[in-house]
């Protein structure tokens, strides 16, 4: 069943100064799903997310043509609240990057930016988002332990939690596994799988299986274009690209 288009994006374009990464990307996200991105490296993968959350605004000499609409709203047009469409749409980066602060103020961090300052409320936040991240049992009793002292995996989650914790709409999670071991990693995919009850969620992937064990649909972007995009198993089991055939069995390059 098709659900809302939570992102849609129309002849998407992108340049970093004269050198285009992006080439008319027209994609339709829905709502409550897992979207994988395949390809290999350099292939635009990361800089499409990016784009979502304007995330290359910060990068000099980046420019977009096209459209990319959330809930119907051209986030690139006049008048979009950068602030507010980060709150919305939030990121979980390859290597776990908590801030050097306890536990706690990781994930309160955000809430006190977006302006709550009660610390009951604050409690609630906290204790619910490391919940949600499966990570809660693992932190309660440690909530002012430095949160580097975590371990890789456990710090992965605590980031996500954090994310989690400003009430966004959409994850963009860039490789989020690709630093943790086999186990931590299966943590995470489990967390991903039950997180789509309630959020749409784009994660960039090098690791096959794990496209095809996590997402309801897949994107293989090559060469900043994407070649395909259909329900996971149509790509991983019948593709209709050869070039998408070669990527998924390793006969590629």
């Amino acid at each position: 069943m098709d659900g809302a288009t939570k992102i849609k994006t129309e002849h998407l374009e992108l340049f970093y100064g004269d050198v285009q990464a992006l080439k008319d990307i027209n994609l339709d996200i829905k709502e409550k799903e897992v979207t994988a991105l395949i390809g290999p490296s350099g292939c635009g993968k990361s800089t499409f997310i990016r784009t979502v959350n304007r995330m290359n605004d910060l990068i000099i000499g980046c420019s977009v043509k096209g459209k990319v609409l959330f809930d119907n709203e051209d986030i690139y047009g006049e008048g979009m609240d950068i602030i507010t469409l980060r709150k919305k749409i939030g990121m979980v980066f390859q290597k776990p990057n908590p801030f050097k602060m306890s536990i706690y103020d990781n994930i309160a961090y955000g809430p006190r930016i977006h302006g709550i300052k009660k610390k009951s409320e604050l409690d609630e936040i906290v204790e619910s988002s490391l919940r949600k991240a499966f990570i809660w049992n693992e932190v309660k009793d440690r909530m002012k332990t430095n949160a580097l002292a975590l371990s890789g995996g456990q710090q992965q989650r605590l980031c996500i939690a954090r994310a989690l914790a400003v009430d966004p709409e959409v994850v963009l999670m860039d490789e989020p596994t690709s630093a943790l071991d086999p186990i931590s990693t299966l943590k995470i995919e489990d967390l991903i799988s039950e997180l789509k009850k309630n959020y749409t969620i784009i994660i960039v992937t090098h690791n096959m299986q794990q496209g095809a064990r996590i997402s309801d649909k897949t994107a293989f972007f090559l060469n900043g274009e994407v070649i395909e995009y259909d329900l996971t198993d149509t790509i991983f089991m019948n593709p209709k690209n050869p070039k998408t055939e070669e990527y998924i069995t390793g006969r590629f390059g």
